[in-house]
């Protein structure tokens, strides 16, 4: 079989795996990482993709301002979100998943009462909408860009969670919230501020990711899905593992579609089928943030 005609969906597949990743980061510090099942997720996600669709005009000033208000909108609905968890954060994932799945239906109702049923287009600046030429294939210019904007969050995030007092202090509120206490901090605030963090990686993905995955009534669903399927393959808690499996999960979307359309629906749920039938807690073993 020749391997050209499929080179193009390849790197498809890895600016798509890397949204996907971007996009989970903030669930893997909720679940992962806190302890906390927030099902609003892919509606943060929603809240930069109708920003994004709204405020981008095809300029770079208006890129860094969808940008901006993207991310402190999601970053405000993941405060709020935490501020409706403090009574219930401890009852269990339950409890907090019918919270958070009730945030995420009143947050898409808002959303599509504001910017309407149908999937509204974004533009992208000018400079990157168009292809560019590489080892004699045209790629996306905006997809490329993103390649490298999202592996470099993602090389801040490994950073930030592993090497920071910050990231030190979140993993230590989950193993023992008693001793983080003794230490001044209240776990309720570093809770806080890892679901306002969540929000914030959320908003982001949905604003430079809405030229790939576009913001409509069925986006926050499919972000939320995508994101559960990729933090349960890679081992939960574990950002390493969540990566490999986004990468994984872009080539498994995109060659599929190329390869067996007929089939592509159901690849996904197939290969993680396989994965946890062989490997039952996921690419890693880590519990915690990695």
């Amino acid at each position: 079989m020749p391997v050209d005609p499929y080179v193009v969906p390849a790197v498809d597949g890895v600016a798509y795996g890397l949204l996907v990743f971007v996009a989970a980061s903030g669930l893997v510090l909720c679940f992962g990482v806190a302890g906390i099942l927030n099902l609003a997720h892919g509606t943060l996600f929603a809240i930069g993709g109708y920003t994004a669709a709204a405020l981008l005009d095809g300029g770079w000033a208006s890129l860094a301002l969808a940008l901006a208000v993207g991310v402190l909108a999601a970053t405000a609905a993941g405060a709020l979100v935490a501020v409706l968890l403090t009574r219930v954060a401890a009852a269990g994932h339950l409890t907090q998943a019918l919270v958070t799945f009730g945030v995420a239906l009143a947050g898409g109702s808002l959303l599509v009462a504001a910017f309407g049923p149908d999937d509204p287009p974004v533009r992208v600046p000018a400079a990157l909408d168009g292809s560019v030429a590489v080892a004699g294939h045209r790629y996306a210019a905006y997809r490329l860009v993103f390649i490298l904007v999202a592996a470099v969050l993602a090389g801040l995030l490994h950073l930030v969670v592993r090497r920071t007092r910050a990231g030190m202090l979140v993993r230590a509120a989950v193993d023992d919230a008693e001793m983080v206490a003794t230490l001044g901090v209240s776990p309720a605030v570093v809770r806080f501020g890892v679901l306002a963090a969540a929000g914030a990686l959320a908003g982001a993905a949905g604003v430079l990711g809405a030229p790939i995955i576009g913001p409509g009534p069925g986006t926050a669903d499919a972000v939320l899905l995508l994101s559960l399927v990729v933090v349960v393959l890679g081992g939960l808690g574990s950002m390493t593992g969540t990566l490999l499996a986004a990468l994984a999960v872009g080539q498994i979307q995109t060659l599929g579609v190329a390869l067996v359309p007929s089939a592509a629906p159901f690849l996904l749920f197939a290969a993680m089928a396989v994965v946890l039938a062989v490997r039952a807690r996921g690419l890693a073993t880590a519990r915690r943030a990695t």
